[in-house]
């Protein structure tokens, strides 16, 4: 009998001394313009050093062998030094990437630019590329660059409602899309379907292999069918509602949203931006308008918005019910009901988190995000979020008296009265 050749352990270099070293070379920045330009050269130095330390720990591999330690820490530092360039250089690269603040940027834009223009602030397009192929939980975290890059941005007092402001202007395309739904009374966006019903205009999530959940195919669609229902002069009020399932489970009932695709999810397939994309995109605007008027910038309250009614019919799981959150009138049928989990799924719920509490309190906020705790909404709880209950099936007749009652007395009245009561 033979025996079985040995296998060879190959054992991790050693990295301490090596990584000693490339502490010793962390940058420190000064709060001064004149700077700049040599605080990004040795911020870029060190990142780069760091990433040849990681490619060490790890043999050059994607596993970290016996030096997954080492590893948290190189990233560990990483982000430290990044953390404390954009602390006192925030500002100054969000005005570089803005013709000192005069042009508006989105949010992909800004991340894109940022990495070409300044090497090592964020992590390379190469690294979010590859983890983008990666599934969810095998990914190597490149991403976590692009949050505390923008939360840097955000926690600029100045460069942060530039940035919220710029992602509530109207799509690129959408004046367009409004002339075409002003001719033919629908607009078919794919995942979105936008149709006029008297002076409404109603909005139906489309995604029906998944129960119309949301994925990165929904939210452009979203987006600028929020645009096009929010800017049509004719539309007084919007609606909210969602298509027919395919699934046998469902079969002839309109599904509202079914929250975020998870299927997608656990492969990977939804990337960190989508999530702010989604929140400050079509979420904002429908919670506070959009900003139309390119010189009112800076006022407080300068958005066009209008009043907003959801139909909820079977259920509104996760963003599903997220989206109750920002609604003026809710409507649900007898048997829906609502969930908004969030633990298991790893993510925070948009601003779930802070608009939750204002409906149904602190407690069930927590009972309902952290254990999956589901809202009927013909129940007391329901109704803290639900305003009126409709028979099952009923849902198109009770969205057309709410939208009579809402423009019995003139869209001035209710859009006047909603901006008041938000601000």
């Amino acid at each position: 009998m033979k025996s079985k050749p040995a296998v060879e352990v190959v054992q991790p270099k050693p990295i301490e001394g090596e990584y000693e070293l490339w502490l010793s070379h962390q940058p420190s920045f000064a709060a001064n313009d004149s700077v700049f330009d040599s605080d990004m050269e040795a911020l870029k130095r060190f990142v780069d050093e760091g990433d040849a330390l990681l490619q060490l720990s790890t043999n050059g591999t994607d596993r970290c062998h016996n030096n997954s330690d080492w590893t948290s820490r190189i990233k560990e530092k990483t982000q430290d030094a990044r953390a404390a360039f954009l602390r006192i250089h925030a500002e100054r690269v969000y005005s570089s990437l803005t013709n000192n603040f005069t042009q508006p940027i989105r949010v992909e834009p800004l991340v894109e630019t940022a990495t070409t223009r300044y090497p090592g602030l964020l992590s390379s397009a190469e690294s979010i590329a590859e983890d983008a192929a990666r599934s969810l939980k095998e990914k190597k975290g490149h991403e976590a660059a692009s949050g505390l890059f923008l939360s840097h941005i955000f926690a600029n007092y100045r460069a942060g409602i530039h940035l919220i402001q710029s992602m509530l202007r109207p799509l690129p395309g959408s004046v367009e899309q409004v002339a075409r739904f002003v001719r033919d009374g629908e607009l078919d966006l794919g995942t979105a379907v936008l149709r006029r019903n008297g002076k409404a205009a109603e909005i139906f999530m489309h995604n029906p292999a998944y129960l119309n959940a949301e994925d990165t195919s929904t939210v452009g669609p979203m987006e600028q069918a929020v645009d096009v229902a929010i800017l049509d002069s004719s539309t007084e009020v919007c609606v909210l509602r969602g298509t027919p399932a395919q699934h046998p489970n469902y079969a002839g009932r309109n599904i509202f949203c079914s929250g975020i695709n998870l299927t997608h999810l656990y492969e990977g397939k939804i990337p960190y931006l989508w999530y702010l994309t989604r929140d400050l995109g079509f979420v904002n605007k429908i919670a506070h308008g959009i900003l139309d008027n390119p010189v009112a910038i800076n006022d407080p309250t300068p958005t066009v918005e209008k009043p907003w009614i959801a139909g909820v019919e079977t259920f509104a799981i996760g963003g599903g019910c997220q989206y109750l959150l920002v609604m003026d009138y809710t409507l649900a049928e007898k048997s829906a009901y609502m969930t908004l989990p969030a633990r298991k799924e790893g993510i925070i719920p948009g601003l779930a988190n802070m608009r939750l509490p204002r409906f149904v309190g602190d407690r069930i906020t927590r009972q309902a995000i952290l254990f999956d705790r589901r809202l009927e909404a013909d129940s007391p709880e329901g109704q803290l979020i639900i305003d009126e209950i409709v028979p099952d099936g009923g849902m198109s007749a009770a969205v057309e008296s709410t939208v009579h009652k809402l423009t019995s007395a003139g869209t001035v009245s209710a859009a006047g009265n909603r901006k008041a009561l938000r601000v």
